[in-house]
């Protein structure tokens, strides 16, 4: 408790999924959250449940493709809240599963405004503060398609591959002025969305499993919490040493 006590956050991606789950266990924490998503009923749904636990949050509708929008959120965030210490851009699609020959340009393009513009904007405009104060805090959320390659969903892997070479550079940039960025990589984690995907697949939720912790070394699908507690260490005081790491969360996929 209270590892994150007096840290104003903004979540990126914070009405659903691991984005949810972070937001919440940042507010248990003791983080000041700024929820940020493009749907506004379940943010504010998010916002209601951190509050009815005692925790201190409010949402703003953000579109992270749209630079306007983006810095019309945070000027309205830093008025409300004073800064801004911590940021996570949780926010992020998968969109289709084709290799490069098939890919339409503006398949490729709605991908990259979500997964790379989005992180280009939110970083973009959170710095200010940051810089100001001397401090902060920046933790991407990527993938392990981020880090490897395989035979499916081409685009992504180049958006998340983007993702983690953007948190590199950006670590060596802004570390004069105290700025942490790292990124986290998760492999499969059971999202509500995902649920539905495991649920529904051949031999259900156990099969789903199998196939897709196979090349793991724990054996089990990933929970969001797993992914948020790295993210709560990431943006702690505990971690003022750390940066510009690409985490692999993901049962030892990467290890083998």
């Amino acid at each position: 408790m209270n590892r994150l006590t007096g840290k104003v956050t903004v979540i990126t991606g914070g009405a659903s999924g691991m984005g949810r789950t972070t937001a919440e266990l940042f507010a248990a924490e003791g983080a000041t959250v700024a929820v940020t998503d493009f749907n506004a009923d379940l943010g504010a749904e998010v916002v209601a449940g951190i509050r009815a636990a005692g925790g201190t949050a409010d949402f703003w509708r953000v579109d992270v493709s749209s630079e306007a929008n983006v810095a019309a959120a945070y000027a309205e965030i830093i008025e409300r809240f004073g800064t801004i210490d911590v940021l996570v851009n949780a926010a992020g699609i998968i969109g289709v599963d084709k290799p490069t020959h098939e890919l339409s340009e503006a398949e490729w393009d709605s991908l990259f405004a979500v997964d790379v513009k989005g992180v280009f904007f939110s970083t973009k405009h959170a710095l200010p503060p940051m810089i100001a104060q001397g401090s902060g805090s920046i933790i991407n959320y990527s993938s392990i398609y981020g880090l490897t390659g395989n035979d499916e969903f081409t685009a992504y892997h180049a958006a998340k591959g983007a993702v983690a070479t953007m948190t590199m550079q950006d670590a060596a940039v802004y570390g004069k002025y105290n700025i942490r960025v790292n990124s986290v990589h998760p492999s499969t984690v059971l999202t509500p969305l995902v649920e539905g995907i495991a649920n529904a697949f051949p031999g259900g939720i156990d099969e789903y499993e199998k196939v897709n912790t196979r090349m793991q070394s724990i054996r089990r699908l990933g929970r969001p919490e797993d992914v948020a507690w790295a993210c709560v260490y990431l943006a702690s005081d505990e971690s003022t040493w750390v940066t510009g790491v690409n985490l692999p969360i993901d049962g030892g996929f990467m290890a083998r």
